[in-house]
């Protein structure tokens, strides 16, 4: 991750982003957001998710069954001793958090993001 992105990320989202940490499940703002909007890299800014696409899937992170396309990457992840999907922001590569296959449809993925690593804009109402 670039310096230029990491400069205005507080200590606990620079863990998330920078270093891989993980939010403690149920502690996230964002978790319970149920506003219209579109979700953004806290770091650099690129849009991820849009609101259409939250659910609640009881894991403790804010969840979502599609990404914006070409907006995260993919990469393997072992670090736990399992096999898991890594997801990272595909402009800054920062952490977002891991991508399951037990979503609902129309996808079937369940992209489980951490809040830190998330900015919100809600829709403007005119």
């Amino acid at each position: 991750m670039k310096p230029e992105f990491t400069k205005k990320l507080s200590k606990e989202q620079y863990k998330v982003l920078a270093e891989g940490a993980t939010e403690v499940p149920g502690t996230g703002k964002l978790l319970h957001n149920k506003k219209d909007g579109t979700y953004h890299c806290a770091a650099c800014g690129n849009l991820l998710f849009k609101s259409g696409t939250k659910y609640d899937s009881g894991s403790g992170w804010p969840s979502f069954y599609d990404a914006e396309k070409g907006s995260v990457i993919h990469e393997k992840d072992l670090t736990l001793g399992i096999p898991r999907i890594e997801i990272k922001c595909a402009k800054c590569r920062g952490h977002l958090g891991h991508v399951f296959e037990d979503g609902p449809k129309p996808t079937g993925k369940r992209y489980c993001v951490n809040s830190l690593s998330l900015d919100f804009k809600g829709l403007k109402v005119l």
